[in-house]
């Protein structure tokens, strides 16, 4: 399953990872708009799935604290594997709708992957794994199976959380992706193609805060990217480090450049754990997130972005535009400055606005640096925090 999306100012093909609501399912799957629509790569099937066809790559069911006892420092994917692949699971979607092909006694399903982040049964997963559901399942590592209910969801991290009311056989344990740094090798676990559970591939992070867009839906920020393949069913699995921390929620892989053609290796994306890690949290407790809002929209500045626009600055953010009505245009802020610090932490491509925003309340007031467009001395703006609008 294929849609059009930007990544910066570029437009590229994202092969999104899971089948979602309102498809079209007969033995091939049809685009819908949106990118929370079709995101992730799950294998839409029309009828129940196979037998497992291959021997998984399952660790013993009791995993995290009985797993196999291994040297702390040493960095080995095996060991990462085993401490962290018994929390993964397969997320079973079997949708509304369906029409014809439900009256004729066939289930609409789409698979993606999720991870287990605490005892109680909570799994995380990808907004788009679970959107449209009529009923959820779970399948285990050890190919047991269980009911699962919808805690709450995001969709503007693409996040979710789902809960199995059974004994769990593991949980994972989130990293600080803060402290990630490109070059660091990483593994990627999931139900590639939605059949082949707890698949591992490995490679290493080729970039951090990455965007992806899609027009009439919302983008995707700062995500982590990965040369790890990614393949249909891996949405909502864990990217992981090699001492089994989750650093990121895989999310989205291009396949082939939209402005020119050129096929494309090795470009998959994750959702940085500390950002899912305070999302879960709020879906945990309050089976939604109140986005601090400050309403902008805009891109992040590189100083291969400057030099191509011709840009005063090498880092911050560029406005593309200020929604009317909201804090930063009660603030006063315009389209086409830059936003150079907020509340006091400077504003570069290593530094994740959403983070930010998540660590403040809906009615926080923050300060923000701003450079106007043809100015060039800085100047402070005070912003009112407000609540992001439902769709934006």
């Amino acid at each position: 399953m294929e849609r059009y999306v930007k990544a910066g100012l570029a437009t590229l093909l994202v092969v999104m990872l899971v089948a979602l609501s309102g498809l079209a399912v007969a033995n091939t799957a049809s685009q819908t708009g949106g990118l929370a629509s079709l995101l992730a790569s799950a294998q839409v099937q029309t009828s129940a799935p196979e037998a497992s066809r291959v021997v998984s790559l399952d660790a013993p069911a009791q995993a995290n604290p009985a797993a196999p006892q291994q040297q702390v420092g040493v960095l080995d994917a095996r060991s990462a594997v085993r401490v962290t692949g018994p929390a993964v699971v397969t997320v079973v979607n079997t949708l509304e709708g369906g029409g014809g092909i439900r009256d004729a006694g066939i289930e609409p399903t789409a698979r993606g992957s999720g991870v287990i982040i605490d005892r109680r049964g909570y799994i995380v997963t990808n907004y788009h794994v679970v959107e449209g559901q009529r009923s959820l399942e779970v399948i285990f590592s050890d190919g047991n199976k269980a009911p699962a209910t919808l805690v709450g969801t995001d969709d503007l991290s693409d996040l979710a959380v789902i809960k199995v009311d059974v004994s769990v056989p593991a949980v994972a344990q989130f990293g600080d992706s803060d402290k990630l740094e490109t070059g660091q090798p990483v593994v990627a676990i999931g139900s590639a193609l939605g059949d082949f559970r707890n698949t591992v591939t490995a490679g290493i992070i080729s970039g951090l805060n990455r965007d992806l867009d899609a027009t009439g839906s919302p983008g995707l920020r700062d995500l982590i990217q990965t040369d790890a393949a990614i393949n249909h069913g891996n949405s909502g699995g864990p990217l992981i480090d090699l001492e089994g921390n989750v650093i990121g929620i895989n999310v989205a892989v291009v396949r082939e450049g939209g402005l020119t053609g050129d096929v494309a290796e090795g470009l998959g994306f994750a959702i940085p754990s500390n950002t899912a890690k305070e999302v879960t949290s709020q879906l945990i407790k309050d089976g939604s997130v109140e986005r601090p809002y400050v309403g902008v929209s805009y891109q992040v500045i590189t100083p291969r972005i400057a030099a191509y626009y011709d840009l005063p600055r090498d880092s911050g953010i560029y406005v593309n535009e200020v929604r009317p009505g909201s804090p930063a245009d009660k603030a006063g802020i315009e389209a086409h400055s830059i936003i150079t610090e907020f509340d006091g932490v400077e504003l570069t491509e290593d530094t994740s606005l959403l983070e930010l925003l998540l660590k403040h309340k809906v009615g926080d007031t923050v300060k923000l640096m701003v450079l106007p467009e043809g100015e060039t001395t800085e100047q402070e703006f005070t912003v009112v925090l407000g609540t992001r609008p439902a769709g934006e």
